[in-house]
């Protein structure tokens, strides 16, 4: 990859392209090759230019950006970041859009709102540069999806002596840039009876309840978006809701979980800092902190925290990383106690549960 990051735009929108063609732009670091109305047209593109990402909108004519990405994932992998207006609606279709390859989801800069266009600027530019960073593989086979249990083999019942003041182990889960498939391989390899775990996963609003169905549909656990005051209970996974911080509560023997808005720390909502600190604060060496792929340093401070106040920490590696930012953030501050590949992190869990 070059110093700068060379982008094809593609949406149908000539307001879009252009607005999103001006926001790159404004980064020193990105430098927008071409845009495109369309897929046909991308296709074009292609044939005179490779770029290190691509923007895609999902709803487009002659063909939609889902069958686009398919194919440029099964043929010349290239890092894709959907940037579509389906944050407020149809969002299992973006969610489908992360199965395929997508490295990431941004809003599409709403027209007319100068405020919204501020605020998002940072945040589109380092989803773009994160992405560039990505190590995309060819699309696999279509991933299997197991038919859904009884609510007795998902959801294990809390006994009295599970719930007894200080035995009980709560796992919580920072992840961003390639978060969505490593937290599936992590959830799916979990039994029934896994302790509750509490997730923050960088998406936007409304995304995350249509990322938990899909979940909840393939792993032995439940998994749902949080609501305030949610319990976090055995064979159950809350993921923070997008736009809104997540933190957990203790009262008594019983975890719970709680929603605030506010500032955005570590340019995040929700943060993983805010949940680890006050995983560090209610929790302490009742808990296990992973922390998994993602751009910046979110998560690396609340993580030290938790290990300081008695908590078991792991981060994922490099080699299975898309991008190996927070996890090395986290590393690089001493918050960390393991490192190791995705695939060993279910067990390396369960095991600390257990101790």
């Amino acid at each position: 990859m070059s110093e700068t990051v060379k982008v094809l735009i593609v949406d149908d929108s000539a307001v879009v392209r252009q607005t999103l063609t001006q926001v790159l732009s404004s980064d020193p670091k990105i430098e927008v090759l071409g845009s495109a109305a369309d897929p046909f047209a991308a296709a074009a593109k292609l044939r005179e230019f490779v770029p290190d990402v691509i923007t895609l909108d999902v709803e487009m004519p002659r063909m939609d950006g889902l069958t686009f990405l398919r194919k440029i994932m099964s043929q010349h992998p290239i890092p894709v970041v959907i940037c579509s207006s389906l944050a407020e609606e149809r969002s299992e279709t973006a969610i489908k859009a992360l199965e395929y390859g997508a490295v990431d989801i941004i809003q599409k800069p709403r027209l007319g709102s100068k405020q919204f266009l501020e605020e998002s600027r940072t945040l589109i530019c380092d989803a773009v540069k994160a992405a560039a960073k990505a190590k995309v593989k060819p699309l696999p086979p279509a991933h299997k999806i197991e038919p859904k249990r009884t609510a007795d083999v998902v959801l294990a019942k809390p006994t009295g002596k599970a719930m007894v003041q200080t035995t009980e182990k709560v796992v919580v889960i920072g992840a961003s840039t390639g978060g969505t498939e490593a937290l599936r391989v992590f959830l799916e390899s979990l039994p029934p009876d896994t302790p509750g775990i509490v997730i923050v996963q960088h998406m936007p609003e409304n995304f995350t309840a249509a990322f938990a169905r899909r979940l909840d549909g393939i792993c032995q656990i439940s998994v749902k978006e949080a609501a305030d005051n949610d319990s976090v209970i055995r064979g159950r996974a809350l993921i923070a809701p997008g736009n809104r911080h997540l933190l957990l509560k203790r009262s008594g023997a019983r975890y719970y979980v709680e929603l605030k808005d506010g500032q955005l720390v570590s340019r995040h909502r929700p943060s993983v800092d805010v949940l680890f600190r006050s995983t560090a604060r209610y929790a302490g060496k009742n808990a296990v902190g992973v922390i998994m792929t993602g751009m910046g340093d979110d998560g690396a401070r609340g993580m030290l925290e938790m290990k300081e106040g008695g908590a078991h920490t792991i981060a994922q590696d490099e080699a299975t990383s898309v991008v190996f930012g927070m996890p090395a953030e986290a590393i690089k501050r001493g918050g960390v106690d393991r490192v190791m590949p995705l695939e060993a992190i279910a067990g390396a869990v369960l095991r600390e549960c257990s101790a």
